[in-house]
């Protein structure tokens, strides 16, 4: 059939820019699906099937810059599940071969989204490395992977096997495909567009050297060939007798029960998918007994006893179809893609934000454009490329308007600077929108209540123009809003009144000075005691603030010095908002400053959001990641795997009675 003769010739070219170049073409969900495709024809024709159709082989080929070693025992593929229907179907077969209603084991692990290799140690000692290549033979890759830290070049224990071919995947972690990514960038070098292809890339160098700058990471799941030495009865003690070797499993490997055991680890893992510190895109489900792994036995390319769960897709394609500026509290305008709406991530994704003009064209973006979206958990989803192949004859280029798309007042772009603004200020309805909003946010005057919805009827309704006017609204003008009943109204009075007693850092964060976050307002809060006193200095007073440059002093000199600030500041503290001056810090730095600290997992005495004020307070940075520049992990209950990673990178950890005895101290 013509149609499974494209497939074929389509997916053998998407192979080789996979496999051979590191340089994919389309996400692996868009691959996925052609593969499916092709599966069904052949399924449905038999007779067209051919010996080279990607469906009755492993994919992959060898590179011709490498050497090829010949695999002792297949490496062979794994099957794809992508709902619990799937896999449920995947079980009740397992159980119909081996003759069983009841549940059996299984073994799930991690699906880490890297390359495949098998490590051949003889008398002990690393000979070999090879990649999975086609299956039957890979490329030569000992050099560079000996390059690795993480793999052993000589396996633990004092009697070792006279062979033992160890099966894993090598991987970058996220962290460090950033830093790579971020030094690549300072050069002007061309950027890896996700960690797997980092990973083949790096370890594919023909210069080991290169390998070696590089932040490789192995971990092991299986084995090969093996002479000398009697496995385990069990894959799960498998991944023991691999850890006792010296050989790096995966922490998340768990022994499971039965389907029901299959979907609640699923789950669980797919909750935890964007605290891990590297990649994975599924988990794979496998017969937890080896002798039932024999029996079951082996299907064209693929084991009966395993099979992959897929997560759903963080990168697909799309199409871009219009762009438009929003316009902000500052009255930056970002432009905000419009795609057609696609399913990645587990979530249906139809705007993208591009950021900025530079972006679009550094990344040559156009309406009209096929683009590939990518979202990771909770991650804000991005465009990661286009697909210049696809380009239509009729696509545009996207280009910043003059004048503000809600006030029509004038674009400004300073030189020097990427982002453009309105010029309109609180004339604009979408910069009143935007500041009325950061003025009630939780980490600002907390406002309870006082959310968006409500915000845009304020605005619409001419009711507020700037913060102090919230203090001055009454129940009969809430109540002519939309949906806003007597009782609700009643809360959101309340909470305006509680609001009125907060601190000088949220006060001057609330105010929603140009570039000064949380820890920039709780600076100047420290460095000057009082409002009085911020307000009375000029650039250079400011400036001598820890961590202030001269552009941030800048900014809140001029916004201290507007009359028209000065008279809403002035309304506010008429109207009641009061707080308690700080005593002025002294030259000496803060308890904790120049610590980096990281808080995980829940507390029973305060919140997390406390715990990290606390720590700002006394000068520490918070991060929301470990690194190795982290000072301390701070762990409640059910921590994740910040603590897992903390450990591995020699992290100082408090738990929460030594947090406290920190704060004390």
């Amino acid at each position: 059939m013509k149609r499974a003769d494209e497939l074929r010739r389509q997916l053998a070219a998407l192979n080789y820019r996979y496999y051979v170049l590191d340089d994919p073409e389309i996400p692996d969900a868009e691959y996925d699906r052609l593969m499916q495709e092709l599966r069904e024809l052949e399924a449905a024709h038999p007779q067209i099937i051919t010996p080279d159709s990607p469906t009755q082989r492993v994919s992959g080929a060898v590179a011709g810059q490498f050497g090829a070693i010949r695999h002792r025992v297949p490496m062979l593929s794994l099957g794809n599940a992508f709902s619990d229907e799937q896999v449920g179907d995947f079980d009740r077969r397992v159980r119909e071969r081996l003759g069983v209603s009841a549940d059996i084991d299984y073994t799930a692990e991690p699906k880490l989204d890297g390359l495949a290799v098998t490590l051949s140690y003889e008398g002990g000692r690393l000979v070999r490395a090879a990649t999975r290549g086609d299956g039957t033979s890979g490329e030569d890759v000992t050099a560079n992977v000996r390059t690795i830290r993480s793999v052993p070049l000589v396996l633990a224990g004092r009697a070792p096997p006279a062979l033992f071919e160890a099966r894993g995947e090598v991987f970058m972690p996220l962290a460090g495909f950033a830093r790579m990514n971020e030094d690549a960038k300072k050069l002007g070098e061309r950027l890896f567009v996700n960690p797997r292809n980092a990973a083949a890339g790096a370890l594919r160098q023909l210069d080991a050297k290169i390998t070696a700058q590089r932040p490789l990471e192995v971990f092991f799941y299986s084995t090969g060939a093996v002479e000398g030495l009697a496995l385990p009865a069990r894959q799960s003690e498998l991944l023991e007798l691999l850890r006792k070797l010296g050989l790096r499993t995966s922490a998340e490997a768990r022994r499971v029960r039965g389907l029901a055991g299959c979907l609640e680890y699923y789950r669980k893992l797919l909750a935890r998918r964007a605290e891990l510190p590297y990649q994975i895109d599924g988990v794979v489900y496998k017969v937890d007994r080896r002798e039932e792994q024999e029996r079951l036995g082996f299907v064209s390319r693929e084991p009966r006893w395993a099979i992959a769960h897929k997560f759903p897709a963080e990168e697909e394609l799309t199409q871009l179809l219009n762009v438009e500026f929003q316009v902000g509290r500052t009255g930056a305008l970002t432009p905000v893609a419009r795609l057609k709406p696609v399913f990645v991530g587990g979530a249906t994704v139809s705007n993208v934000t591009l950021h900025n003009m530079n972006e679009i064209e550094r990344n040559d973006i156009h309406i009209g454009d096929t683009v590939v979206v990518r979202r990771a958990g909770d991650v804000i989803p991005e465009i990661v490329r286009v697909v210049p192949e696809r380009r239509p004859a009729d696509a545009q280029r996207i280009a910043l308007p003059a004048r503000c798309p809600v006030c029509n007042s004038p674009v400004e772009r300073a030189a020097g600077e990427v982002v453009a603004r309105c010029s309109g200020g609180f004339t604009c309805r979408a910069q009143r929108q935007e500041a009325l909003r950061h003025f009630a946010s939780r980490r600002a005057l907390d406002i309870e209540g006082l959310g968006d919805k409500i915000v845009a009827q304020l605005v619409e309704h001419d009711f507020v123009s700037s913060p102090d006017e919230l203090y001055v609204l009454t129940k009969e003008k809430l109540l002519e809003l939309e949906r806003m009943g007597a009782r609700s109204a009643d809360n959101l009075l309340g909470a305006l009144e509680r609001s009125k007693t907060t601190t000088l850092p949220r006060f001057l964060y609330a105010l929603g000075i140009r570039d000064v976050g949380e820890a920039t307002a709780l600076a100047l809060a420290q460095h000057f005691g009082s409002l009085e006193s911020l307000m009375a200095a000029d650039a250079a007073a400011i400036e001598e603030v820890p961590d202030v440059g001269p552009v941030v002093a800048g900014h809140v000199a001029v916004f201290m010095a507007s009359e028209k600030h000065r008279r809403a500041i002035a309304n506010l503290r008429a109207r009641g908002v009061h707080w308690r001056n700080l005593e002025r810090k002294a030259a000496a730095p803060a308890p904790l400053a120049g610590k980096t600290i990281v808080v995980t997992g829940t507390l029973a005495g305060m919140s997390r959001e406390e715990a990290q004020e606390r720590l700002r307070q006394l000068g520490a940075k918070v991060s929301s990641s470990v690194s190795s520049k982290t000072t301390y992990l701070v762990h409640g209950a059910e921590p994740g795997s910040k603590l897992e990673k903390a450990r591995q990178l020699g992290v100082a950890l408090l738990d929460e009675a030594a947090f406290l005895d920190l704060l004390k101290s």
